[in-house]
């Protein structure tokens, strides 16, 4: 469908660079592209005209009488290859002796087993704020069995208050333990995830407004900049919301990340991938390629050793010392304002660097008892200098053009 539609497999998606406008924001470049929703109907069309062709060739009218027949299928008699020497695929193909009245399309319907999900309790627990808007408070363990903790209680909030959802932390859920995957995926508004132990991967999927805190227990004697406290691919595609993380993330932290505000100590490869928005603060190292693709929102690193530019990809980003906030605090909003705001949003704040670090460092101290937070909070002049601002080429771009249209409307006014 996209060579179709024009794309020539140039392989450059990544550099908004496509040269027939298929994947690109470049305005030149995309008044280049030439497809039209036609080509890809004709081109299914014709998929579909020669896959009759062979289902007739096979002698099947009908997509559902090819369920089952593993007897249409063929293996390679003689596969030369060393590795495929000896291979049996003999068992896939068997054909069980069932009698023709036996239907094999969907004979059973599939459990999922939501019955034994855990948000089934949380949902019966939150039920003052879902009926009535009601603060709750409660406390719960969780553990690795248990997935996408909060997903179908952030469902039940959407369908009822929509995406406006509920004021900050209405719902404030403390759960005890390891979390399975996918934890507080597509945490609603109004909703705060505290999660006291360690998650797995994709911990905050699709976040769209709560606020998720993963901190270790009260026993732990790490050092959390050291010690992975959630897995892979974390705040995938979030589009809105915070989360604060006493540890260090895996692989593609905020991968995809379009409007999500975090604070992590530590992240592994592929950090901040293809991040088109939002705000991410990195307490401590990163591994390599970093903001590869990034080409939106804003990532301030600690990088006390001086190395971090040969971790990080530098095809769509530059790298800036952080704003100090007596250069460009005025006329911006202050964290005491911020804070009243109760939910951190800060793409429309037009604060200062120097404010805005320092705000989430310090909200990051106080909702997971941080150390590595306070003791850069302690001695702040000193470790401000050493964090890097990771800014992307694209966005400082559309930063400028909405800022020329502002002025031009302010003067037409």
């Amino acid at each position: 469908p996209l060579v179709v539609e024009g794309c020539i497999m140039m392989r450059k998606c990544h550099l908004n660079t496509c040269p027939v406008g298929v994947a690109t924001q470049d305005p030149t470049l995309r008044k280049r592209f030439s497809g039209q929703p036609e080509h890809v109907v004709n081109f299914f069309f014709f998929i579909a005209e020669e896959v009759r062709e062979l289902m007739a060739q096979l002698g099947v009218r009908k997509f559902d009488d090819l369920i089952g027949r593993a007897d249409l299928l063929d293996m390679r008699a003689g596969i030369e290859h060393w590795k495929a020497r000896g291979l049996d695929y003999s068992r896939i193909f068997h054909m069980p002796n069932v009698p023709a009245d036996v239907p094999r399309i969907h004979t059973e319907t599939q459990d999922h087993n939501l019955a034994k999900a855990l948000d089934n309790k949380l949902i019966e627990l939150a039920k003052p704020a879902l009926e009535n808007g009601e603060k709750v408070s409660f406390e719960i363990p969780v553990r690795n069995i248990n997935r996408t903790v909060g997903a179908m209680l952030s469902g039940r909030f959407a369908a009822k208050y929509g995406h406006a959802g509920l004021p900050d932390d209405t719902v404030h859920i403390r759960l005890n333990g390891t979390a399975g995957q996918s934890f507080a995926a597509f945490l609603s508004r109004g909703l705060t995830l505290e999660l006291v132990g360690e998650g797995n991967d994709y911990v905050g999927k699709g976040l769209s407004g709560g606020r998720i805190i993963v901190r270790p227990a009260a026993g732990f004697r790490g050092d959390t900049p050291s010690n992975i406290i959630i897995g892979n691919t974390v705040l995938y595609g979030a589009t809105e919301g915070e989360a604060y993380f006493a540890g260090v993330g895996g692989e593609r932290f905020a991968v995809r990340n379009s409007g999500a505000t975090t604070v992590v100590e530590g992240v592994g490869d592929h950090g901040c991938e293809y991040m088109t928005g939002g705000t991410v603060v990195v307490l401590g190292m990163t591994g390599r390629n970093f903001a590869a693709g990034m080409s939106g929102g804003v990532a301030y690193v600690f990088d006390e050793e001086g190395t971090f530019e040969s971790r990080c990809n530098m095809a769509q980003v530059a790298l800036e010392p952080v704003e100090e906030e007596i250069e460009a605090r005025k006329g911006s909003e202050s964290g005491d304002d911020l804070e009243s705001h109760g939910r951190v949003d800060v793409r429309h704040l037009g604060m200062a660097d120097e404010a805005l670090l320092k705000m989430l460092i310090e909200r990051h101290a106080t909702y997971t008892g941080s150390e590595r937070a306070k003791s850069i909070l302690a001695d702040w002049p000193t470790y401000r200098a050493k964090f890097v601002k990771v800014m992307p080429h694209e966005y400082r771009r559309a930063l400028a053009e909405m800022a020329a249209q502002q002025q031009k409307e302010l003067e037409a006014a």
